[in-house]
């Protein structure tokens, strides 16, 4: 039988689009229910310490009106502690997080940080939450992952999918294909993103053990020629497809 692969739709980017003119529309909250309703198996926030494009607001909203389940994207600073520990999402992931920086640059430093991360991890397994570290594939900072308690890692994908050539590609996707092998091997559930496409997600879908794919600005963008519930079901489809082979 095969390993279902799962969908995490970010919908930072709708709130991207409002948040340009400063306006209530489009609505970060309605474009998470139409993908609920067009298959994804989850939503992704990242609720920014600048407040860029997800606001509190639409995190809050959203949280009452979901169907699936919310992984909330935060920085690991007391603020967003306390706000994840009052609203109890089902999963968060911490990210690195500068800024200046247009989007995430990179996974955590988890190996660097291991006493102050290990502290949160503590405090969200305790509230029933399960914490995910997004992270580069990279063997130290998985055994980091895994010293401080965290059940799950979201490999950053994004190496791979900045790539210019084929053999660059493959070189990082063999990366990934490891690191997630080993991830499993020692306990930890595996998903992955940043970076990915249409053109380019078949390959990360195909890798076993891989549970959970998370994107975001490739999906809007897919959207706005497509609409939303069609660049969901398209962009799964291609997951599911991957998967089957």
């Amino acid at each position: 039988m095969t390993q279902p692969i799962y969908l995490g739709v970010n919908v930072d980017h709708v709130a991207t689009i409002r948040q340009a003119r400063g306006v209530r529309y489009p609505c970060p909250v309605h474009a998470a229910l139409q993908a609920e309703l067009a298959g994804a198996d989850g939503i992704t926030m990242h609720l920014r310490e600048d407040r860029r494009h997800i606001q509190d607001a639409d995190v809050e909203r959203y949280f009452a009106l979901r169907q699936t389940k919310l992984n909330f994207e935060m920085a690991a600073t007391d603020e967003m502690r306390d706000i994840a520990l009052s609203m109890v999402p089902e999963d968060v992931c911490l990210v690195p997080e500068k800024r200046e920086e247009l989007t995430t640059e990179g996974g955590l430093d988890v190996r660097g940080q291991q006493s102050r991360l290990k502290d949160y991890v503590a405090a969200f397994s305790e509230a029933g939450i399960h914490t995910s570290m997004f992270v580069d594939p990279d063997a130290a900072q998985i055994d980091a992952c895994v010293a401080i308690g965290a059940p799950v890692i979201e490999l950053h994908t994004g190496a791979y999918a900045e790539c210019k050539d084929t053999a660059s590609q493959q070189k990082e996707l063999v990366k990934i294909q490891e690191a997630a092998a080993y991830a499993h091997s020692v306990g930890l559930v595996v998903n992955a993103g940043h970076g990915l496409t249409r053109d380019n997600v078949a390959a990360i879908a195909a890798i076993e053990n891989m549970n959970e794919l998370n994107i975001g600005h490739s999906l809007i963008a897919d959207a706005v020629m497509m609409g939303l519930p069609q660049a969901v079901k398209t962009m799964k489809a291609c997951m599911l497809a991957a998967r089957s082979l």
